[in-house]
């Protein structure tokens, strides 16, 4: 258990620091004369990295020591951080950011994969209870954390806090951590690390691109590159499959119930990080005219929820399945997502935290069955790939919510500057309810299957629902 404890600390700060800068886009964007668009990439650029990178991390886990992997983790993100502490410009800044997403990337697998092959099937549900309230809450709580820093020390002070507690991380890790594993000699195939950074990379620039002037690309350009590479790397990876070396195993997606997990985990992260994360300190502080300390701090609440809720949640999953859990968490995550979108310029503080709680309850409720749920139905030898391509495709919806989110909110705004108002994010908050309707509809087909399921074992008709 100290074990799993270390790593899930070391990804607890990760992945705070992933939404940390949120509450600082507006304030960035001024300091370092850049469009509001454009200083979203360094939420957006965090997420396409971390997409390109972990589908690595399956071979990775394969290959070499746990032990090995979380020190090239944390030393990559002490490197990140100490070049973000230190940026002089946006470039500089966007770089650094870049850096951290590769030791963010190889931790979050690293510690489901771990966890998997530790923690008895009976008990996993409250072990991934707590790794949620890592995956869920640090983003959910990183704005606030962000908020306090900036008002009170500076934006710098976001990473020079990071790195103390990153090194000490490093050392402990160097001293203590010592996880049991097994290695397989296998090479990894250099054209599918391309494609995947083509294809992700691609598909999300483009879609952020979308409406704004000087781009490198023109945006239907983009897009087009990025499917076409990933349709290539499917491909590729299916050939490899026969030779038993892939770069990521998708015979993941053959089993009917992780797939399922895995669409409606892309709603979630839609909602998480492109809605929750970046859109509202945006409403927060453009619309109502709050300060990043108050914004932040109006974010406490609903991550404290999600935090509350999360390991109550992952128990009860092992006693009822996902089912009760995942189609009122979606009906609440479309609620609150709703709720955003009717609320304006004069709406109260209290009104904008409550339906962020709402939020943070409704998303605390589907993440760990979703999680558990979707590496429970996989095989021992494919645990390592499913949480590379669940956690991959996390991260390119939240990546493509940030980015398309962001792009409606500026476009639908009356400001000659393209900076999100009110009007601008009612619409960004009214799409983004209409993909939880989405995940409602996707929720309401989970089924309980039989403990005898097996891969070709169809989801839907199970005659023991719960």
């Amino acid at each position: 258990m100290l074990t799993i404890g270390v790593m899930v600390v070391t990804a607890f700060v990760m992945i705070l620091n992933e939404t940390i800068v949120s509450i600082a886009l507006p304030h960035l964007a001024v300091a370092m004369e850049v469009t509001a668009t454009t200083v979203q990439w360094l939420i957006s650029g965090f997420l396409v990295t971390m997409a390109v990178v972990i589908p690595t991390t399956g071979f990775l886990l394969e290959r070499f020591t746990p032990r090995s992997i979380y020190l090239v983790a944390v030393g990559s993100f002490v490197v990140g951080t100490l070049l973000c502490a230190l940026a002089v410009n946006f470039p500089a800044l966007l770089i650094g950011r870049i850096v951290q997403a590769c030791g963010t990337a190889i931790v979050i697998p690293l510690v489901m994969t771990t966890v998997m092959r530790l923690i008895p099937a009976d008990k996993r549900g409250a072990t991934m209870g707590t790794i949620s309230i890592v995956i869920g809450v640090a983003p959910a709580i990183g704005p606030t954390v962000g908020g306090a820093v900036l008002a009170g020390l500076g934006w710098r002070w976001m990473f020079w806090l990071v790195l103390i507690l990153a090194v000490a991380m490093f050392i402990f890790g160097v001293m203590r951590l010592h996880v049991p594993g097994e290695t397989k000699h296998i090479p990894i195939d250099l054209l599918s690390v391309g494609l995947s950074a083509v294809g992700f990379a691609g598909l999300v620039y483009g879609l952020s691109s979308i409406g704004q002037p000087n781009v490198l690309l023109p945006s239907w350009a983009s897009i087009l590159i990025g499917v076409v590479a990933l349709a290539v790397f499917i491909w590729r990876q299916l050939g490899l499959q026969k030779q038993d070396r892939p770069l990521l195993d998708l015979r993941t997606l053959t089993y009917p119930r992780y797939r399922l997990a895995l669409i409606l985990s892309l709603f979630m992260f839609m909602a998480l990080l492109g809605a929750g994360a970046v859109l509202l300190p945006i409403y927060l502080q453009n619309v109502l005219g709050h300060g990043t300390l108050v914004a932040g701090l109006a974010l406490l609440p609903g991550g404290l929820v999600m935090a509350a809720v999360s390991r109550p949640v992952g128990t009860l999953y092992d006693r009822v399945g996902a089912r009760p859990l995942v189609i009122p968490g979606a009906i609440g995550m479309t609620l609150a997502l709703a709720g955003f979108a009717v609320l304006g310029k004069g709406a109260s503080l209290w009104t904008v935290i409550g339906c962020d709680m709402l939020l943070m309850l409704s998303l605390g409720l589907m993440m760990t069955p979703l999680m558990t749920d979707s590496l429970g139905a996989l095989a021992d030898d494919l645990y390592s790939h499913g949480s590379a391509l669940l956690t991959t495709l996390q991260q390119v919806a939240g990546a493509f919510g940030s980015a398309v989110f962001v792009t409606l909110a500026a476009l639908g705004s009356a400001t000659a500057t393209g900076i999100p108002d009110a009007d601008g994010l009612r619409l960004a908050f009214s799409v983004a309810a209409v993909i939880g309707v989405g995940a409602v509809v996707v929720a309401l087909l989970y089924k309980r299957p039989e403990k005898s399921a097996t891969p070709v074992e169809e989801l839907i008709g199970q005659p023991d629902e719960s």
